[in-house]
């Protein structure tokens, strides 16, 4: 128990560091793009609560560090610190150079910009960091080497072993393990014939996949072939720049369609909720990043930026996507909701927020210190 509490010491760190670039990234598609429009914005803040330090530019941005660094946000002028982006009703008293720098003086499209942005740059910001990845040190790929062969399995009977790279399945080329699933999983009892390079020699082997039942993430039973072997580790490919950016942006989608399906099975009862963690699963996340490594912290960085910038963009008052749906409500109707009706949601969007992040980080404590215990 001693020894998990100090790792658990040691995993503070890294997670402020992780969660504090998060934070600015998230923040800073704020300010950009309200700078862009001419918005200004009166606080920049890296945490919650009393200012521990910080200091002002010249365009009268107060930029600090809070006491509670779980989080941050921007004041623009003219907002209130809780009730943002509601409707000023002393707006009308403002002299023209001040409501030019008003946020609320900004037209409807604009508004909505400014509000994307923060989501935008977490997006931006995830592309960025698995570019640099790529470019630097490789796209992570599984190679088609075996790095274990289950005892009495179909692959030791057809005499594969530890270190056997595979070529080809009935003839069709294999370049991950991924693609030896793909050829063996519809094949249960069907003998392959596979060609597997062991050191100098290629030998050509006969294997049939045995039948085994096993239960998907969908909770349906399915009957597919199984070899009986294991991939022998991940590597790193590196590619040129222009063929990274493009591959960093089609991980970004990959990965934010994953995490999208992810999230409607949990709400639809097809997936545990028990994958969804809190601060203390996403603590201990980063300190085994920081354990592993710059690549794993960079790896660490763009999926958590990934999966910010998705909450963010959910349609409940308080988060980005709350104003978003308050605007469409304004484009449709011609006019902003009453501010009652906006008060209203944003309680009810905090009282959400709030319960969520209750449940997540109790299904923290259940799931992972109970455990340890």
């Amino acid at each position: 128990m001693i020894e998990y509490f100090r790792h658990g010491l040691l995993d503070i760190g890294p997670f402020l560091a992780i969660l504090t670039v998060l934070v600015f990234v998230h923040e800073f598609g704020h300010y950009f793009f309200a700078r862009l429009f001419g918005v200004k914005v009166e606080v920049f803040s890296i945490g919650f609560g009393p200012e521990l330090f910080g200091w002002n530019d010249r365009a009268g941005t107060r930029w600090k560090f809070s006491l509670v660094p779980l989080g941050g946000y921007i004041r623009m002028f003219g907002e209130g610190p809780l009730a943002a982006r509601l409707p000023q009703e002393s707006a009308s008293t403002l002299s023209p150079p001040e409501e030019a720098q008003s946020f609320q003086s900004k037209s409807l499209g604009r508004r909505a910009v400014i509000v994307t942005g923060g989501p935008a740059g977490n997006f931006v910001f995830a592309i960025l960091a698995l570019f640099l990845l790529f470019a630097v040190y490789g796209r992570p790929v599984t190679p088609p080497e075996i790095g274990q062969v289950a005892p009495h399995s179909a692959a030791a009977a057809a005499g594969i072993r530890p270190g056997d790279m595979i070529l080809s399945i009935d003839g069709q080329p294999i370049t991950r393990f991924q693609d030896i699933q793909k050829a063996v999983r519809p094949s249960a009892g069907v003998p392959l014939t596979i060609l597997v390079k062991r050191g100098a020699r290629t030998l050509t082997l006969h294997a049939t996949p045995r039948s085994t039942e096993i239960t998907d993430r969908f909770g349906h039973h399915l009957k597919v072939g199984l070899l009986g072997i294991a991939h022998s580790g991940v590597v790193y490919v590196k590619v040129k720049p222009a063929s990274a950016l493009a591959r960093a942006a089609g991980e970004t989608w990959n990965l934010s369609a994953q995490t999208l399906a992810a999230f409607w099975q949990m709400v639809t009862g097809r997936r545990s909720t028990e994958d969804l963690g809190g601060p203390v699963r996403i603590a201990q996340l980063s300190g085994e990043a920081a354990r592993g490594g710059f690549v794993a912290v960079l790896w660490l960085l763009a999926v958590l930026s990934i999966n910010l910038g998705l909450i963010n963009l959910f349609p409940v008052p308080v988060l980005d996507g709350g104003h978003l749906l308050y605007y469409a409500a304004e484009g449709i109707r011609g006019r902003p909701l009453g501010q009652r009706t906006q008060e209203y949601g944003f309680r009810i969007g905090l009282a959400l927020v709030l319960s969520l992040m209750i449940f997540v980080t109790w299904n923290d404590l259940v799931h992972h210190l109970t455990w340890r215990f």
